[in-house]
């Protein structure tokens, strides 16, 4: 094969990829998730300090990008360290959803 058959071969590949594009797009959902985390503890430790008890949500809420992150690299790629950090997430998400469920439960004037 010589050098433009090869060219080709990649360009055919790539096509409608742009890979400057997708490095981007992964460093922005990066940057989303991290000011999501940070947002999310500052709202925490405010509510907590203001009498307003714990909001467990808020973390199900954040954790959530995690978790389906990884679900969808699992599925895509079947790597085995997805698949645990999915699972890892989920059960994460699933306690701070109980949670907050719980508390708006116990703390509910009509139930």
């Amino acid at each position: 094969m010589n050098k433009e058959e090869i060219l080709e071969k990649s360009r055919a590949e790539n096509r409608n990829k742009d890979i400057y594009e997708k490095e981007v797009l992964k460093q922005a959902s990066t940057s989303a998730v991290i000011i999501m985390m940070v947002l999310a503890t500052i709202f925490f430790v405010v509510q907590i300090f203001v009498g307003g008890g714990t909001n467990w949500g808020i973390w199900a809420l954040v954790f959530s990008a995690n978790m389906t992150t990884f679900w969808v690299k699992y599925i895509k790629l079947r790597r085995k360290h997805e698949l645990v950090m999915a699972i890892a997430y989920t059960i994460f998400v699933s306690a701070c959803s109980i949670g907050h469920i719980y508390d708006l439960i116990v703390s509910s004037t009509i139930l």
